[in-house]
């Protein structure tokens, strides 16, 4: 079986994943590269699947949950037909990452998409049982894979990882995650569509995935496809090139669940935004289910065309709000746990006080810590901890709250602090208070509706004219532009 693995590459592949190894040791450095993906070697790409190989089940494991993302993303750059990456346990593999032995059968090996097992803990039983029960296919060669895409390879690859066993529950998140799990479990459409918006890193493409897997499972005579906004656009224009957009309309307008991320990413692309309307239509006709998310809620959306904002709007939006404390100590507990390490808790908490942007920051600097503890071997401390992270830490710190913004802005113009929160109209307070919301919507992390809130409770439309006003009068205006370079300096420094 070796040799017809082997037979099966061909000068173009084997070039194509000798540029994502150059990429992988660009992006992770020498060390992890010669330990974790060195070793890893390509089998096959065959079906839009490339197939890589691992040699023993704990390097499978550990380059699926670190760097499999990353293969997949400089793959499919590289090569556009390849949109899913799996990584096998091949036996007799050398060091170097040469296959010298066959691939293990379906039955006996786990695929790229298969989770860590750990006997004893709740959280991975549940997921396991999440991905063992999702639907499999064969493409034809005897090989048997996690459906992590539709047979008609829509579809973008689903991580095992992303399903609602995993997902921390807070406060933040409450709603999303209800509105979520009941669209999942219900037979019926509950309510069209899902619009799931938040800043970055906060969950909303895990929760997108969870229920995927979720209906995959449990249902799995219904269609789903999971895929960007980007990737609509890029199959619509490619339809268009073809003269084949019969095909796309009937591939699209043919599921039961139609899932897009990041919506924004459609701004200003009218044609693209004209389709996605067309089929937003025929799906809810046929009533059949849409979820979208997004960084904004749908009136906050711009370059979107109104009808279809109104649309998005329609069903039921949930806000997934920045993460609290209480919250990022528990993902940062449950990540542990998942992975096996033991983590003093003052790191911990450190961790989650330091690093308070998104949760996929946070899990960025858990895994450096893990990572480098187990090729280094040193022991995981506060101290080592500080040093390892210094460039993440010292990011963090330069970061900027509105809090800080309003009261540098109110010193510098000579009002009150108070006066950003009041219904003050003056000019003399109005223009500080438009400058403070432009550099919070510039210098933060936080949504429209979250600043709008910071500012005596003012709905998000005052931000958003706020942010434009200034961005007029940042052109025009040269004493108003030096007041604003000052200020960010002085926040930023």
């Amino acid at each position: 079986m070796a040799g017809d693995e082997h037979a099966a590459l061909d000068d173009h592949a084997v070039a194509t994943w000798q540029l994502v190894r150059e990429k992988l040791r660009a992006e992770f450095g020498a060390t992890a590269y010669r330990y974790w993906l060195e070793p890893v070697a390509l089998i096959a790409v065959e079906a839009g699947v490339a197939r890589l190989g691992a040699p023993t089940r704990a390097m499978r494991d550990w380059v699926t949950q670190h760097y499999l993302d990353r293969i997949q993303k400089f793959w499919h750059a590289e090569d556009s037909d390849v949109h899913f990456v799996e990584i096998n346990i091949v036996s007799g593999m050398q060091a170097n990452g040469s296959a010298s032995g066959t691939s293990k059968s379906a039955s006996a090996s786990s695929s790229a998409t298969a989770p860590r097992a750990k006997a004893g803990r709740k959280s991975e039983s549940a997921e396991n049982a999440s991905v063992a029960d999702a639907p499999r296919q064969s493409n034809g060669s005897g090989r048997t894979a996690i459906a992590s895409m539709s047979d008609d390879g829509i579809s973008a690859a689903l991580d095992p990882r992303y399903t609602f066993d995993n997902f921390v529950l807070g406060k933040p998140n409450e709603f999303a995650y209800a509105a979520a799990r009941r669209l999942a479990e219900a037979e019926s459409v509950p309510f069209n569509p899902l619009f799931l918006y938040g800043g970055v890193g906060l969950g909303k493409t895990h929760l997108m995935h969870a229920i995927a897997w979720h209906i995959r499972r449990t249902q799995p005579h219904r269609t789903v496809i999971y895929l960007s906004a980007e990737k609509f656009m890029y199959r619509f224009i490619r339809a268009l090139r073809d003269k084949n957009t019969v095909d796309f309309k009937d591939q699209f307008r043919s599921v039961d669940v139609l899932m897009v991320d990041d919506v924004q990413f459609i701004s200003g692309k009218d044609s693209t935004q004209e389709e996605f309307f067309h089929t937003f239509n025929a799906l809810v006709d046929q009533g059949r289910q849409i979820i979208v998310s997004a960084d904004k809620s749908p009136s906050d959306l711009e370059d979107i065309e109104e009808r279809l904002r109104s649309r998005l709007g329609s069903g039921l939006v949930a806000d997934i709000h920045a993460t609290t404390y209480e919250l990022r100590l528990g993902i940062l507990e449950a990540k542990a746990e998942r992975q096996g390490v033991e983590l003093p808790q003052r790191v911990m908490e450190f961790l989650a006080h330091k690093i308070t942007a998104n949760v996929r920051e946070l899990e960025g600097a858990l895994n450096r810590v893990i990572a480098h503890a187990q090729l280094v071997g040193r022991e995981i401390g506060l101290e080592m901890v500080q040093d390892i992270l210094h460039d993440v830490l010292r990011a963090s710190e330069r970061r900027v709250s509105i809090e800080e913004i309003q009261k540098r802005v109110a010193e510098h113009f000579n009002i009150k602090v108070s006066d950003m929160h009041s219904a003050r109209r003056a000019r003399a307070v109005a223009r500080p208070r438009q400058v403070a919301m432009y550099l919070s919507k510039q210098l933060t992390t936080h949504s429209l509706p979250e600043i709008g809130r910071k500012f005596g409770g003012r709905d998000h439309t005052t931000v958003m004219h706020a942010v434009r006003k200034i961005e007029e009068l940042h052109g025009t205006d040269p004493s108003l532009c030096e007041d604003i370079d000052l200020l960010r300096r002085m926040l930023e420094s």
